[in-house]
């Protein structure tokens, strides 16, 4: 019986075709054409302060203010009455009609200053009476300690009395360097004006806080004594307001 024939011991070799590379697999990102090249995006830094930054402002100090339309009263006249009296000329020739208006500002500025803006923003007032004697006295009205002024109208206030009385100044120098005689005298009047209320407010505020003071003082020494010790103090206090001045 012929057997049938072995399997040659050698395993005979493939055909010399070349190996291909294996197909890459595509990458790129989602939604990219494949001419486009991926986009770097910037980053985002974030700041501290940035939005309490963009509440700083005009706006910001009104919202801030607890007077908001008694400060903005204050910059409007005083703001305009500058001004008025710096560009008048370019709207009119009309030497009559600048000083009427730029007088009416200042006087508007100068009373609500006194009577409005200082015991709104402040809490503090004065005025100038006379006696029965004929003597005159300046007489400091002001807010209780246990009330104090906002923070921000109290800052703003005093920036406006001491920033433009420098500006009438430096206005001054300039009408004087030009020769400029007409106008001279509205600048004397605005200088007139606001140092009265610069000088009128700083004592005021200087009166206040010796009354404080002196009030504190007497409710720690006589406190044992009960109201009459306050009653003396008191009556001392009042009866040297409005002395400065004389």
């Amino acid at each position: 019986m012929a057997s049938a024939p072995l399997l040659s011991g050698t395993i005979e070799a493939d055909d010399d075709t070349p190996t291909q590379a294996p197909t890459s697999f595509p990458r790129g990102n989602i939604g990219d054409s494949p001419n486009t090249a991926p986009r770097r995006s910037e980053p985002v830094v974030l700041v501290p302060g940035t939005a309490a930054q963009a509440e700083a402002g005009i706006a910001g100090i009104l919202k801030a203010s607890s007077h908001p339309a008694a400060l903005f009263t204050l910059y409007l006249f005083r703001s305009a009455a500058i001004a008025v009296y710096v560009l008048c000329g370019l709207f009119t020739d009309n030497y009559v009609l600048s000083i009427t208006v730029v007088v009416v500002l200042l006087s508007l500025d100068f009373w609500n200053t006194r009577n409005v803006a200082g015991r709104t923003l402040v809490g503090l007032r004065y005025w100038n009476e006379v006696d029965d004697e004929g003597e005159s006295a300046w007489v400091f009205e002001s807010r209780d300690p246990s009330q104090p002024a906002n923070p921000i109208d109290a800052k703003m206030f005093w920036i406006a009395l001491y920033a433009y009385p420098l500006g009438w100044i430096a206005l001054l120098i300039v009408s004087i360097l030009k020769f400029n005689i007409s106008f001279l005298p509205i600048v004397l009047l605005a200088l007139v004006f606001n140092l009265s209320n610069v000088v009128g407010f700083t004592y005021a505020d200087s009166d206040a806080q010796k009354r404080w003071a002196n009030a504190a003082a007497g409710s720690n020494i006589f406190g044992g004594m009960g109201g009459l010790g306050s009653q003396l103090v008191g009556g001392l206090v009042r009866g040297s307001v409005g002395r400065f001045f004389r």
